[in-house]
């Protein structure tokens, strides 16, 4: 459940983000309202996982409608191909098992709306809202400036452009998979991100008293 194979080429990488938005609303739309906004134990509720990761991507898109210059000027320039997926994946597992927090992309928090359902159906579409920007964003970009241009990242330090693009898509897989497992929907099988690696790392998400 909410596999990502590892994309590299822009259409992979919108049509991976794509294929998990699609699998990620056909599991939540129908999540009865009181569970959405509801802690799944010491962890964050499903509606904040949502919020998270609207929150993480509307930053990267309005990045990418920066001025390329100026892109250039504050976060330098890239030499050669970006590494893999699978390179990617692993770099950002390693800092989760070293204790990465969401630090300021944490979603704040926020009253619980009048109507649960109607506030969910809102929830996600602002993750839908968030992936749509993004894509027409990257939209503008030719594949090979992916590789060139560069964006900071508060846990991976810079990215190239289309790692950028492999972490969204990733971090996406990653707490649609948290919310489905403390659901007890996806099987243990299921619990190993790409090629058997072992996704034994908890997102600060784990621990509402840190924050998160």
């Amino acid at each position: 459940m909410f596999d990502t194979g590892e994309p590299y080429a822009r259409g992979e990488l919108v049509a991976a983000l794509r294929e998990l938005e699609v699998a990620g609303m056909a599991n939540l739309a129908s999540m009865p309202g009181v569970e959405f906004f509801e802690a799944q134990g010491s962890a964050w509720s499903p509606a904040e996982h949502v919020r998270h990761l609207a929150k993480s991507a509307r930053p990267v898109a309005r990045a990418l409608d920066v001025p390329r210059i100026v892109l250039a000027f504050r976060f330098g320039l890239h030499r050669g191909r970006s590494p893999s997926f699978a390179d990617l994946r692993g770099r950002y597992l390693a800092q989760l098992a070293a204790g990465a927090t969401a630090g300021r992309f944490t979603p704040t928090r926020r009253s619980l709306p009048g109507d649960l359902d109607v506030g969910r159906d809102a929830t996600l579409s602002e993750w839908r809202d968030a992936n749509r920007a993004l894509e027409a964003a990257l939209a503008g970009w030719a594949e090979r400036s992916l590789d060139r241009y560069r964006l900071p990242h508060p846990v991976l330090g810079p990215l190239t452009l289309r790692e950028m693009m492999m972490f969204t898509v990733y971090h996406s897989s990653h707490h649609l998979r948290r919310i489905a497992e403390r659901r007890g929907g996806v099987p243990a099988s299921a619990a190993r991100d790409g090629r058997g690696i072992e996704a034994i790392a908890l997102h600060s998400d784990t621990k509402r008293s840190a924050g998160t």
